[in-house]
């Protein structure tokens, strides 16, 4: 549950953020901090702050600014914990359902691989590391599609893997914005300024903070098998259709990160929240928080997919199939 009150609960310390003069800004340097898996130090946790409102940013065409979408994810999925001091330990990024044309309902979460930083609540700002990669697996009554049924029927008979659930999930690699080769990106104080966001994904009159992030998308991870692979990629250019290119290679990935005032850690609700979120999204359809928002572009017009592109990439999938039907 949010903090409703919009202030900080009792208990800050602080100080982590100014033991190392390197930290400050403009240019926070943390480098001189391990980054820490995310579920390592839960028993580390003792504050939080969640994410209300996570603003999402890209481009449905990529290189075309006029083609901006803006899109809030599902409030509460997001979360940043620490200690009294102001230490991160953890960071909790976003898990929802998204439609595809081709396949029905799809998952697609970005998994925190690695994470560093600080929390200083008496400024009201953090900064903070993170590496992540994306996923994207089939929910469970896209398996009632007859396209994926006879999808995951070929692949049960070759024994290759199949994307049905987050342990045989579509792995995408992620980079620091126009940094393709390193991995490690940062969670910055403010809202970004290198685009303007319109009113509707703004919250600075409801928010106690805000911090933003951005991610280049990259390649599949190759699972060893062209085949799979070939398939794997399918699966995300469907998805992209029905999503507006957010996991393109290339695609720049923004989210200002609108948070409300600091609570207190509950350290079992942490680490199951995960599975919390992927049961009732699997199950329910729906976050346990509310639903996002559908992707629109700046004047609000809503993002739809072409028809045309969806023809174009059935028949990719009709010719996977006929590959996939010479190895049985």
């Amino acid at each position: 549950m949010s903090n409703t009150s919009n202030e900080p609960v009792p208990g800050w310390v602080g100080g982590f953020a100014q033991s190392n003069p390197a930290f400050a800004y403009p240019d926070p340097d943390l480098k001189s901090l391990p980054m820490l898996d995310n579920m390592d130090n839960i028993d580390k946790l003792e504050r939080m702050q969640t994410v209300q409102w996570p603003e999402f940013s890209w481009l449905t065409v990529l290189g075309d600014e006029s083609s901006r979408c803006y899109q809030m994810f599902a409030p509460q999925i997001s979360r940043i914990g620490y200690t009294n001091e102001g230490r991160v330990y953890s960071i909790i990024c976003p898990q929802q359902g998204t439609y595809s044309p081709l396949f029905g309902n799809l998952n697609v979460e970005v998994t925190v691989t690695g994470q560093r930083g600080w929390v200083d609540e008496s400024a009201k700002t953090m900064a903070a590391d993170m590496t992540v990669v994306g996923k994207v697996w089939f929910t469970p009554d896209a398996k009632e599609n007859k396209l994926v049924k006879t999808l995951m029927w070929l692949f049960e008979q070759t024994g290759w893997p199949f994307p049905f659930d987050k342990d045989h999930a579509i792995v995408v690699q992620t980079s620091r914005d126009d940094h393709a080769d390193e991995p490690i990106f940062p969670v910055a104080k403010g809202e970004i300024t290198r685009f303007k966001s319109p009113d509707f994904a703004r919250h600075e009159d409801e928010a106690w903070d805000v911090a933003n992030v951005e991610v280049q998308i990259g390649e599949i991870v190759s699972t060893g098998n062209a085949l799979v692979d070939e398939f794997n990629q399918l699966v995300i250019d469907a998805f992209n259709i029905g999503a507006g290119n957010l996991l393109a290679n290339g695609s720049q990935l923004s989210w200002n990160v609108w948070f409300t005032a600091p609570q207190y850690v509950d350290q079992e609700e942490w680490r199951d929240h995960a599975n919390f979120w992927r049961h009732s999204i699997d199950v329910d359809h729906k976050s346990p928080d509310g639903p996002g928002t559908d992707p629109r572009y700046f004047d609000g017009t809503k993002f739809k997919p072409i028809d045309a592109i969806v023809d174009e990439e059935l028949d990719k999938i009709g010719e996977f199939i006929k590959k996939l039907l010479r190895h049985l």
